[in-house]
């Protein structure tokens, strides 16, 4: 569990000493909307001391106020807009107070998170960190840094010991040499007199054999050395690997989805400065101990000894390499995607990057990126790592960029400000097959050599947006409640009831029992090639349009929850036949793409009857808004279930720019339009050419003057009735 939320929930002293903790220097309010981000960052991976960390400080504080800025813009209503301007002003704030002293801002949060852990422990009386968390880390991100700290002594640890390997080689050398000159010495006796060499031999003869018996066991030791350092290497080795899976395929891999998820709507994908760090440190630690494994193996080149270690160095360097190639070509990452959709002779933008970069030194060599545009196909190849000629699926103009190391964000990357698809080679399509399904991706290419030319690496990056035959419905359910509230821009997502009603839609069901969907799934067909029974739109075409209208004309109605929207015909009638007459709801029409339609329950002559009205579009949306709609037509009461419309609607309401029309004057005075006006009651059968296909009332297409009359409403009342006023 998140430190915040425990924090929340302290009481007496505790809840007053961790309020003491905020106020200007660091409002509550940016701590509690911000709880998330905040507890994820790396603020002990900074050392306060070391003047050098300002850099990385700064990132944070850029990042903080960024994340504050981005919470600020998504809020919507009426308390999102004091929130809002609220959050805006903490980030004002915040960049004045820390940004020529970032490193404060993290001693303040360092602070925070340190007392906060240390009340919440208190109060639950555990000794244990708070939730898994400790220094402001989740458990996760405390294992990664637990593991680089292993790391770092590991390394340590072969670095003296190939030290204390090359000071005992240097001085079994030595010995080696003094036993080549008692050799020699022992050579030159043969050309004294027999008395001198009989004086001197016994003296060399035992010093040579005490050299060569020290030199024997020497020899075993170092040996012994050799192969006890590459068993280290070994260890290290492996948890470099480990590191490296949890890194890459794991958060780097998680970043890619929301990366992807971000595309569709989703939130954010956030910074890469965690990510990078990480990778700078893996990059690091690599090269490191693969300078120490070159080193051993020099040293056994300088002085062989025969054993296995050969072979052991030779399966070290090759695994270290291996190592360090798959961080390299997975660290070369598009920061920022192309758009989904491209357009021919239109200017688009990308940026990709390379996260070790900076350690590596390739900016010393600044390396070019080449972008071109292949087909699904090849791209499928590609990542199959199968043979595939060089050939593009179009010509993509300014593809080519020069990676540029930024010194004080510590990144290095390329930017591709002005690209623009000149032309496109498409496939031959067969039988449902239309242009927007043929898929395409964005390769970028580069090459580049690390460590003065030792390592050449050919790196590949391409847009990871790849579209499955088929998900489960659930999946479905995540994705466009996702696309919906940011389309819509709104906190409020869709509902279960919402969900139910669209698989009802999407498969043609009646059951309302959402369990009866979870196993169900939906292939691309059914989502956007096969037309809905009946219609001739697909599922997404319909929910498109629901979400563009929404958007442009029913966002501020939707939030309020004044619009039910995702209900059929005969759901709104057993809806509002049990409530007074006068009470509407907003349902999105089944028979309209982007279509609105009020439904209403009124008393007829002969029975009591729920209503239908066509469905208003954006092109009557533009012309006069849907609360000034509800607020025309009298016949409306109550909105859905007893809320009065005046109440729900009023606030938005146009206000008059002069004196207004007396509605039931201007009516009797054309007679023709009585029977068709909806707050008029109703004859108790209707000719089939005011009804639309499925029953709804067509004010547009029956009587013209319908809509002139609604037109009139909106002028002023002397410029077009001559003065008549009520």
């Amino acid at each position: 569990m998140a430190v915040w939320i425990q924090a929340q929930q302290l009481q007496g002293d505790a809840l007053h000493q961790m309020q003491s903790l905020y106020g200007q220097h660091f409002p509550i309010e940016v701590r509690h909307y911000l709880s998330q981000w905040i507890e994820g960052q790396l603020w002990d991976a900074i050392d306060l001391e070391n003047p050098q960390e300002e850099f990385k400080a700064k990132r944070l504080l850029d990042s903080l106020i960024q994340e504050l800025q981005n919470k600020a813009e998504h809020q919507v209503g009426e308390d999102g807009f004091l929130l809002k301007i609220k959050l805006g002003h903490y980030a004002s704030q915040l960049k004045s107070t820390y940004d020529r002293c970032p490193l404060e801002l993290v001693r303040c949060i360092k602070h925070i998170l340190y007392t906060e852990q240390r009340l919440v422990r208190e109060a639950t009386n555990s000794s244990s960190p708070v939730g898994g968390m400790m220094d402001s880390m989740s458990q996760k991100y405390q294992q990664i840094n637990q593991a680089f700290e292993e790391l770092r002594l590991l390394t340590q640890d072969t670095e003296n010991d190939l030290r204390k390997l090359q000071h005992n080689q240097e001085y079994f050398i030595i010995q080696y040499q003094e036993s080549l000159r008692i050799q020699a010495q022992l050579t030159s006796l043969a050309t004294l007199p027999p008395a001198d060499r009989q004086l001197r031999e016994p003296a060399l003869l035992s010093k040579r054999a005490t050299v060569e018996a020290w030199l024997t066991r020497e020899a075993n030791t170092l040996q012994k050395y050799r192969l006890d350092l590459a068993e280290k290497h070994q260890k290290t080795l492996q948890l470099l690997r480990k590191q490296q899976t949890i890194i890459l395929d794991d958060e780097l891999i998680q970043w890619k989805r929301r990366q992807q998820l971000a595309g569709n709507g989703g939130p954010p994908e956030g910074g890469l400065d965690i990510l990078q760090s990480w990778c700078e440190k893996l990059a690091e630690t690599i090269w490191q101990n693969r300078q120490q494994i070159r080193r051993a193996e020099h040293l056994r080149q300088q002085l062989p000894i025969p054993g296995p270690i050969e072979e052991l160095l030779n399966e070290l360097n090759s695994t270290i390499t291996d190592i360090i190639s798959a961080l390299v070509t997975s660290t070369f990452i598009i920061e920022k995607q192309p758009p989904q959709v491209l357009k021919t002779q239109t200017k688009f933008a990308a940026t990709v990057r390379l996260l070790v970069g900076g350690k590596l030194n390739v900016h010393m060599n600044p390396p070019q990126v080449k972008a071109t545009i292949i087909s699904e196909q090849q791209a499928k190849a590609l990542l199959k790592n199968e043979n595939t000629r060089n050939d593009s699926s179009g010509e993509i103009l300014n593809n080519n960029c020069v990676m540029e190391y930024h010194q004080t964000t510590g990144t290095l990357s390329a930017h591709f400000r002005n690209m623009s698809l000149k032309r496109i080679k498409r496939s031959d399509r067969r039988g449902a097959e239309s242009v927007t399904e043929e898929k395409f991706t964005i390769l970028f290419e580069s090459q580049f050599s690390v460590g003065g030319n030792e390592l050449v690496f050919q790196v590949k990056g391409r847009v990871p947006f790849l579209v499955p035959d088929k998900v489960l419905w659930p999946q479905l359910c995540d994705a466009i409640n996702m696309k919906y509230k940011a389309e819509v821009q709104s906190n409020r997502g869709l509902s279960e009831e919402n969900l139910v009603f669209l698989a009802q839609k999407a498969f043609s069901s009646s059951s309302n029992n959402p369990d009866d969907y979870r196993n169900m799934t939906m292939t691309w067909s059914q989502f956007n090639r096969e037309s809905l029974p009946g219609r001739n739109f697909t599922f997404w075409q319909w929910f498109d349009g629901v979400m563009e209208l929404t958007k442009k004309h029913l966002k501020p109605h939707w939030n309020d929850g004044a619009i039910l929207g995702f209900v059929n015909k005969q759901q709104a009638q057993d809806m509002l036949m049990s409530k007074p007459n006068g009470t509407f709801l907003l349902r999105f029409s089944d028979s309209e793409i982007g279509g609105i339609t009020i439904a209403w329950v009124a008393e007829n002559p002969n029975k009591r009857m729920v209503w239908n009205l066509m469905p208003y579009t954006t092109k009557d949306f533009s012309i006069r808004s849907l609360a000034d709609r509800i607020s025309d037509l009298n016949h409306l009461l109550f909105l859905y279930p007893d809320r009065p419309k005046d109440e729900v609607f009023s606030k938005y309401y146009t206000p008059p720019l002069s004196k207004a029309v007396d509605v039931s004057r201007f009516l009797f005075a054309f007679p023709p339009v009585l029977p068709f006006l909806p707050h008029l009651s109703f004859p108790s059968s209707l000719p089939d050419s005011m009804l639309d296909a499925d029953g709804e009332f067509d004010l547009d297409d029956t009587m013209d003057v319908a809509r002139h009359v609604e037109e009139l409403l909106r002028r002023p009342v002397e410029s077009q009735w001559g003065g008549q006023q009520s």
